[in-house]
């Protein structure tokens, strides 16, 4: 990873941790190296999910593999707060992905997540050629639309709580909550 990338996960964590309730069940989806888990020490339980992750317990962190929009590894209700950090871009079903999330999401709970832009694609390309940045190949974002994302969600049950924008415009949070009589 770059300077720029590391400064942009940081300001992506830091703005993600925020919203995460002291004591809550946190999963973390597409936790890549738990650096978002592991600075959560208020949250009560720490899992994280990665297709690349070499599952294990170390320093409170719980880590499986598994990936969206496949079936996550939980019992229904399972946790609080589900994170979803720059993922739900590069997923190719971003629809499933919120059914899932919405089940493994205890009534009352909260998805945080995160995701760019439409003009990062743009930014992406001219920071890689600058080789200021790694970054992912675009291809990976499957046409993912950033507008639909509230559509998504509101589909699989759960409401819109919180949306802004930061990192200068370039990043979208939103976060959405299962309601405490409903069943999605």
């Amino acid at each position: 990873m770059k300077w720029l990338d590391h400064r942009l996960r940081d300001w992506r964590i830091g703005v993600a941790l925020r919203e995460v309730p002291r004591g809550a069940r946190l999963l973390d989806v597409g936790c890549h190296d738990a650096l978002l888990l592991s600075r959560a020490p208020h949250a009560a339980l720490r899992v994280g999910v990665d297709p690349r992750v070499e599952p294990g317990r170390a320093n409170g962190i719980e880590l499986q593999r598994a990936a969206l929009p496949g079936p996550l590894p939980f019992p229904d209700a399972s946790f609080d707060c589900v994170t979803l950090l720059a993922v739900l871009e590069h997923l190719c079903d971003p629809a499933r992905c919120a059914r899932e999330l919405a089940r493994v999401l205890a009534p009352g709970g909260r998805v945080v997540l995160t995701v760019p832009s439409a003009l990062v694609d743009r930014i992406l390309d001219m920071l890689r050629a600058l080789h200021l940045i790694h970054g992912m190949e675009l291809e990976e974002h499957h046409g993912f639309e950033v507008s639909r994302t509230p559509v998504v969600f509101a589909q699989a049950g759960l409401v819109e709580r919180k949306h802004r924008r930061f990192e200068l415009g370039l990043n979208h949070l939103w976060v959405f909550e299962k309601p405490a009589g409903g069943s999605a």
